[in-house]
């Protein structure tokens, strides 16, 4: 696919790193073009409240073509990309068709790792996708579902027993929120099992919760978990997984549900360039988040390694990816109107947040630190300040409010049964 008139922006990603670039780039005078192999831009940090039955699908997701309609210079296409041709300045999609470039920025993201054991993905998914979330919701529910039916004891608590695997902020949020599902939601919805019985496990290899927080936050955030009915194993590396559950340790734990939140790895760009990447797959960018040798590839958000000035690497998490976003359309502006070129990207830390259930929360802003109630309404806020539209933080702050008020959660739904995990060894 080729066109013509004015300099050429390709941005490979519709994640908050992509689109950032593009409405900081629009005002300018370029063509821009932005790729996604999905429709809709995803607001990830709630995405595990649409996978709880907390959320609707589409208070969490806007159509890409939507949030760009007010910028005639911006073109949103359909398709998935294979790889990138830098010699003659193209990006490939499957079905082989091409998109040339002046300028390139990927925004890719990043996908679950299971640390080599790939075979784990059908019975451990993780949540990266709208696709992710309703499956994890139909497995949630369903465990419920088949234990209603369920008359042998053993096999009843298998299916109510349910193991999160890595305790960073997904991890935590998800056993807070299917505890508080089991013990408040539904408890009055099914007539053969106590819901209050099932078994919420968060399994963690390092020897704390949440390690990005400091030591205090995270012991009081593995209080309130364990408040929750939360069991949290630390120190403990998964070995196995299964149709019938999880090894760690040396010990076996029967489980139906087996969530993944334990690490990711970043898209193939740096196979596709054929350039240096760290452990986790991602590209090492330059000062300015240019790809060395390459300067008219940028790579942002969960793609980038991008170093601190004190070693650490920015982490991969939304306000880092806006940040990259607003930088390298900063520099692009600057190369095209023949301006110094800005200061090497240096990553502003906002604060960590992370809430565990409807009532708990975690705020770490650095200046202040946070614990309890005030901090989950400070979450909460946040949160809903940065949703896009007024109808969606409205619809989402009357959905908490509603939860908060009654513990119900109206999104309930199993969709796409033929989608079940692998059934488990029959004795």
């Amino acid at each position: 696919m080729t066109e013509t008139g004015g300099h050429h922006i390709v941005i490979v990603g519709g994640g908050f790193g992509g689109l950032e670039a593009a409405h900081r780039l629009a005002a300018g005078p370029f063509r821009i073009t932005v790729l996604d192999r999905r429709n809709h831009h995803l607001f990830q940090p709630l995405l595990y409240q649409a996978a709880t039955a907390s959320l609707a699908l589409s208070e969490i997701a806007w159509p890409i073509r939507s949030l760009l309609r007010r910028h005639r210079n911006a073109t949103t296409l359909l398709g998935a990309v294979c790889g990138v041709d830098p010699t003659q300045k193209a990006v490939l999609l499957d079905g082989g068709q091409r998109v040339s470039y002046d300028t390139l920025i990927l925004a890719t993201g990043a996908r679950h790792a299971y640390f080599g054991h790939d075979e784990w993905e059908p019975y451990a998914p993780g949540l990266k996708t709208l696709e992710d979330a309703t499956t994890i919701r139909r497995r949630i529910l369903s465990a419920f579902e088949r234990a209603e039916w369920q008359t042998e004891a053993q096999e009843r608590r298998r299916l109510l027993t349910f193991a999160i695997i890595g305790a960073g902020p997904t991890g935590v949020e998800l056993a807070g929120t299917i505890a508080e599902l089991a013990h408040e939601t539904l408890r009055r919805d099914f007539r053969h099992i106590d819901t209050r019985e099932a078994r919420v496990v968060l399994v963690e290899a390092g020897p704390r919760i949440l390690a990005a927080f400091t030591e205090d936050l995270s012991a009081y955030a593995e209080r309130a978990l364990v408040r929750l009915g939360v069991e949290v194993r630390t120190g403990h590396t998964v070995s196995q997984c299964s149709a019938d559950g999880i090894e760690l340790g040396g010990e076996f734990l029967p489980a139906a549900t087996i969530l993944w939140a334990a690490g990711v790895a970043a898209s193939p760009v740096a196979e596709w360039l054929k350039v240096p990447a760290d452990r986790a797959g991602r590209v090492i960018v330059a000062p300015d988040l240019s790809v060395p040798g390459f300067p008219d590839i940028f790579v942002i958000g969960d793609t980038a390694h991008v170093s601190m000035a004190d070693g650490r690497t920015v982490p991969g998490i939304a306000p880092a990816a806006k940040q990259e976003g607003r930088y390298v359309a900063g520099v692009i502006r600057a190369r095209h109107d023949g301006k110094p070129a800005p200061k090497p990207f240096a990553y502003r830390n906002d604060g960590n947040l992370a809430t565990i259930g409807k009532r708990a929360a975690i705020v770490d802003l650095g200046w202040i630190k946070l614990r309890g109630r005030l901090a989950w309404w400070t979450w909460g806020i946040a949160h809903v300040y940065f949703l896009i539209g007024l109808r969606n933080r409205l619809a989402v702050a009357l959905s908490w409010l509603w939860i908060y008020s009654t513990g119900q959660r109206s999104a309930r739904l199993i969709t796409g049964m033929e989608a079940e995990p692998p059934e488990r060894n029959q004795p």
